[in-house]
């Protein structure tokens, strides 16, 4: 009885070492570990790791980064950004005029087709932006149309007739957007996905305009109009795109294929890398970065492996403001008081990061924030005390809600730890799955959760405008009357110095009444083989897909 328990026991050891080692395999592309990144620069076919499993490609439904990352391959708008700088330059539309006044914008379409070989006309982007607009869609980004004409009003439901919404088709490439008031930032806001054109006829071929769960974006039924087209999409494994020949300027595509990997674990990716799997990561483990910095010190300029540059964003959590304790500004001015920063990017992240102690990162777009969060542990627990929760006596005991990520976690038992030391609180933690997180961040399901916001186009407008009241993106059940007028106002003023003047008086608000508690901003620090050109450092971390090329 003992020698078979003991036999059982070895076999079921056995079976579990080769169920790692086929794991192993099987992501190094079936024994091919050395040669996958080899092959792709030979063949022009790029690898790259990409976070988290997609939730899908649909521009009008996604709200995260890696989504977005895939879209920038399969569509392009009206503007396209230039691979440097991201300044905007021409897309689908080969040029338009600006009215004197700033608030008419013509756009001239080129002969550009769909991946199906139709041809884009202005009324497809007009039903686009219908179909964005659509309130059973729930698009969470709605409110970023909400520049033009009575686009607000007709999400809301204060009127029913598109016509009224200013987008017009002149003729077949001839397309008008009437704003409301003269928007500096409009033609960079054209680059994000919820002004992405789609196929309104294969939209409709697989179910209703705004119903969610319509699968026009699968492999087989996707059409768009971008330099590649979508080829396989295998969850949790792969996503693949390949060049679309029907795309307007697909001579100076030089890459045949993309390869996105869903490699939600830093070390696992890292790995992945090394090991000559794939072209880059998508982060970097925090505890990998000296070493990368010691190796690259080393290199020549045109062998260095680590890529660390600024990148517009700001990681902070948020707020349930809804629930007891948490709905008082003073418990939540403590909880941001009681939390040392510059610990945080210093002795956890160690990427570069700098101690966020407002809102918008320094220099956006020249704005600099004049309000402040400082490390004052004594302010905290006198805040806590007044509140009725002296030295955290009687304070619910909440979760930290984070995306499963080893940085994550990390990051949380470091604010978990000063909670509990400066102010007596104890917090538990729990992680989640990309797209389970994302679910109960969207539904209010959480008590504090992890939110990392990266700039939608470099103005301090697309961090502000997160915590309005319309912001899809704001769960925290927090809004302000006088916040959201006074980056109403700030939309209407010309002036820049003014226009800045405004936003200020907006962030000292949220800062006052902190729905939320920002923590770092942003540093994009990966690993990039040497041999992928046209990929630039860029503070959105943006790679416009058509400019990049593998060159030995």
């Amino acid at each position: 009885m003992r020698f078979n328990e003991t036999l059982k026991a070895l076999l079921g050891s056995f079976l579990l070492v080769c169920l790692f080692v086929f794991c192993l395999w099987a992501l190094s592309g079936g024994g091919n570990r050395k040669e996958r990144a080899d092959a792709g620069v030979v063949d022009q076919v790029l690898h790259l790791a990409n976070g988290t499993e997609p939730e899908d490609i649909d521009p009008h439904i996604t709200t995260g980064v890696s989504e977005h990352f895939i879209q920038l391959a399969l569509i392009e708008g009206l503007v396209a950004e230039d691979p440097k700088d991201l300044h905007p330059v021409p897309g689908v539309a080969k040029s338009w005029d600006i009215s004197e006044d700033g608030t008419v914008y013509t756009f001239y379409l080129r002969d550009a087709k769909w991946s199906n070989s139709e041809p884009i006309t202005a009324e497809d982007f007009v039903l686009s932006y219908k179909r964005a607009l659509a309130p059973r869609l729930a698009n969470e980004y709605a409110s970023m149309l909400f520049h033009a004409v009575n686009a607000r009003e007709y999400y809301n439901g204060e009127i029913t007739d598109f016509d009224q919404v200013g987008f017009k088709a002149i003729d077949d490439k001839t397309l008008e957007i009437r704003l409301n008031y003269s928007t500096p930032f409009f033609l960079s806001l054209l680059n994000h996905h919820s002004w992405y054109p789609v196929h309104v006829p294969t939209i409709l071929k697989y179910g209703a305009m705004d119903d969610r769960r319509n699968t026009w974006s699968r492999p087989g039924n996707f059409v768009g109009n971008g330099p590649f087209v979508l080829d396989e999409w295998k969850i949790n494994n792969v996503l693949t795109v390949r060049k679309n020949t029907n795309y307007w300027d697909v001579d100076n595509v030089r890459l045949e294929q993309i390869y996105f990997y869903p490699i939600e674990s830093l070390d696992t990716e890292e790995r992945a890398f090394r090991a000559g799997q794939i072209h880059k990561t998508n982060k970097l483990p925090l505890s990998k970065i000296p070493k990368y910095v010691e190796e690259d010190a080393k290199r020549p300029p045109g062998e260095k492996l680590l890529l660390n540059t600024p990148y517009l964003g700001t990681y902070h959590y948020m707020f349930n403001t809804s629930l007891p304790g948490l709905k008082d500004p003073r418990v939540r001015k403590a909880l941001n008081l009681a939390i040392d920063r510059e610990s945080i990017v210093k002795n956890v992240t160690k990427g570069g990061e700098a101690p966020a102690f407002s809102f918008v990162p320094p220099n956006c777009a020249g704005y600099n924030s004049i309000h402040r969060l400082d490390y004052n542990i004594a302010e905290a627990k006198r805040l806590l005390a007044e509140a009725g929760y002296p030295n955290g006596e009687g304070f619910p005991e909440y979760s930290i809600l984070y995306n499963t990520l080893e940085s994550h976690k990390t990051i949380a038992e470091a604010v978990q730890d000063m909670w509990k030391k400066n102010l007596g609180i104890n917090c538990k933690l729990e992680n989640q799955e990309w797209k389970v997180y994302l679910n109960s961040k969207t539904e209010g399901d959480f008590e504090m959760v992890r939110f990392g916001w990266i700039g939608d186009y470099v103005d301090p407008n697309t961090f502000l405008e997160l915590y309005t009241k319309e912001s899809g993106n704001n769960n925290s059940n927090w809004s302000s009357d006088e916040y959201d007028r006074l980056l109403i106002k700030a939309g209407k003023e010309n002036d820049q110095t003014k226009r800045y003047e405004i936003m200020q008086q907006a962030e000292k608000i949220l800062l006052e009444e902190l729905p939320i508690m920002p923590i770092y901003y942003y540093m994009s620090t990966y690993l990039v083989d040497p041999r992928v050109k046209g990929w630039h450092p860029t503070i959105l971390d943006h790679h416009p897909y058509k400019h990049v090329y593998l060159e030995e």
